[in-house]
């Protein structure tokens, strides 16, 4: 490496110069001598070596110091001496080859080719950053191998070092598997930017943003653990590992860098502690919690296979006259237990592990058969109404699967009703409308549930080819007590009607919550006052009732 040497004197006059550096930005000629820096080099240089020049003059100090710049994508080490009472030896090195390398043994595993303990320290105090301001929860998952000391006492014997093949095998599958799972990874890996880190020799951290609840860490932690199960081959042999992990919480397990970590490794000693190759969070409260979590996912992967799924429906009435204009499709588990489970405990946990899917098609196939069956038996053709997760509907091939269902099943697309959240509809707007648009094409009915709740766009609702607006039931509780939900409801109904939509009220339980959504206008109402949800025997019998 050259160096360039130069000789100033207070006041910055250039006295003299020796050698220039490689990629330097001042390429010092004899013109340049006896003129000021500042009119031969560039301000960002000239003036740090000025303000240092004027410190080592006033200091009077023989010995060197170093100051390092940056300018015009190059890096340089600057060094100063003292050379009598008004000059200072100024020595400028180039050192971006040698800075290149330092960052990246610094921000990268060299082995792994992962970020290293610093550079997720930095994402990690930047998502902390982002969770208090948004008031959301992350968590750290901390990952130990748990039998790798039998690899590490003789990988220095061997010419291909199993322990350190196994180590990259490790890393990449674990990145590999994340990508490809479940939603709780995927909206990671976009947030945070760098999720994976390997802090020691055989230590792995995690970072998960944006988690909606505290059990979503143990669903990862899972699938971590039997991504690892499966063998690998390190050298010309078969090995096995398991890993022990740890789980921290913003913002109830620490507020900072250094807690958070201590108190997922904390909980990775807890989970070598109870056996090895499971996972503990910090909080005991919470491991009891994924226990019953994780047993119910289990009977979950089982349930459509053991056919435990049933479907309930609640009907709908038109107000003006009371007969009845639909159904809606709720699902119901029904466990080996007789224990009937509702929608709220499973599905959730469904659309977290990608289960929605098959799920939410045997709903979907179901009711649409029901629905021709009863039509079938001579009773009233009436609208069949089915909820549709926003993870079906991103599907690409969501109409095809809906057109494939109504053609296998013969049920007519005008009595079938698909029912979709303000959340699920605001993803991917464009999208979202040919899709609708195709739908509607075909016949099917469009309802927006909950409307009010989440983020209404009146510029959007006039685009969305919807048929229905149904008024969530926490407006309708206390309809009767409060002017503030009168007001929202008569506000979704002006508005429905303004978009030549209907409107349906859900949670309707007395007469005099029916008789304000009628005198507001609103069409159809569904509840207990009406009917709770019912099966499918007792709904034919509520059918054959209903007036003709």
């Amino acid at each position: 490496m050259n160096d360039l040497v130069l000789q100033i004197e207070r006041g910055g006059v250039l006295l003299e110069f020796w050698g220039q550096t490689e990629n330097s930005v001042f390429m010092p000629s004899d013109d340049s001598l006896g003129k000021n820096i500042y009119e031969i080099m560039p301000a960002e240089i000239a003036q740090p070596i000025m303000a240092c020049v004027e410190k080592a003059l006033q200091s009077n100090d023989p010995q060197s110091f170093e100051y390092q710049c940056w300018t015009s994508g190059c890096h340089y080490e600057v060094r100063f001496v003292v050379c009598g009472k008004d000059k200072v030896t100024v020595i400028v090195s180039y050192i971006s080859e040698h800075k290149e390398t330092e960052d990246k043994l610094k921000y990268h595993d060299s082995l792994t080719d992962l970020p290293s303990r610093y550079m997720f320290n930095d994402r990690l105090e930047q998502a902390i950053a982002r969770a208090e301001r948004e008031k959301q929860m992350l968590a750290i998952l901390f990952l130990d191998i748990d039998n790798f000391d039998n690899f590490k006492h003789i990988n220095d014997m061997m010419v291909h070092k199993m322990g350190d093949q196994l180590l990259q095998k490790i890393a990449r599958r674990v990145m590999i598997g994340m990508r490809k799972t479940d939603s709780i990874f995927r909206f990671s890996t976009e947030a945070a930017g760098h999720l994976m880190a390997r802090l020691g020799e055989d230590e792995f951290t995690i970072l998960l943003t944006d988690i909606k609840n505290v059990q979503d860490p143990a669903i990862a932690a899972q699938r971590i653990i039997n991504l690892l199960s499966e063998p690998f081959v390190a050298g010309s042999q078969e090995v096995f590992v398991t890993a022990s992990v740890g789980i921290a919480l913003y913002p109830s397990d620490g507020k900072d860098i250094d807690t958070l970590l201590g108190n997922a490794d904390m909980a990775m000693c807890q989970a070598k502690s109870r056996g090895k190759n499971n996972y503990q969070y910090y909080s005991e409260s919470l491991n009891n919690l994924a226990v019953k979590r994780l047993a119910i996912e289990n009977k979950l992967q089982k349930a459509l296979d053991l056919n435990e799924f049933m479907l309930f429906y609640q009907p709908q009435i038109d107000i003006s006259t009371g007969r009845m204009i639909g159904a809606e499709a709720l699902i119901r588990w029904m466990q080996p237990d007789l224990v009937l489970v509702k929608a709220g405990e499973f599905i959730p946990l469904a659309e977290n592990t990608g289960l929605i899917l098959p799920i939410g098609e045997w709903v979907l196939r179901t009711a649409c058969s029901e629905g021709k069956g009863w039509q079938k038996a001579g009773l009233k053709p009436i609208g069949v109404t089915v909820n549709v997760s926003s993870i079906q509907f991103t599907q690409e091939n969501f109409v095809e699967k809906v057109s494939r269902i109504l053609s296998d099943t013969g049920l007519d697309p005008k009595y079938l009703q698909l029912e979709l959240t303000e959340s699920a509809i605001m993803k991917n707007i464009e999208n979202t409308i040919n899709k609708l648009h195709s739908l509607r094409a075909m016949g099917i009915q469009i309802a927006i549930d909950d409307f009010g709740t989440g983020y209404s766009s009146l510029s959007y609702l006039k685009r969305f080819p919807v048929s229905t607006l149904k008024i969530d039931y926490s407006f309708v509780r206390n309809l009767v007590t409060n002017p503030s939900d009168q007001a929202i409801v008569n506000a979704i109904v002006n508005l429905a009607h303004n978009f030549n939509l209907e409107v349906i009220a859900e949670g309707v339980e007395n007469k005099k919550q029916l008789e304000l959504l009628h005198k507001c206008g609103c069409e159809g109402a569904q509840g207990f006052l009406i009917c709770p949800p019912v099966n499918p025997v007792i709904l034919t019998e509520f059918i054959k009732k209903d007036k003709r």
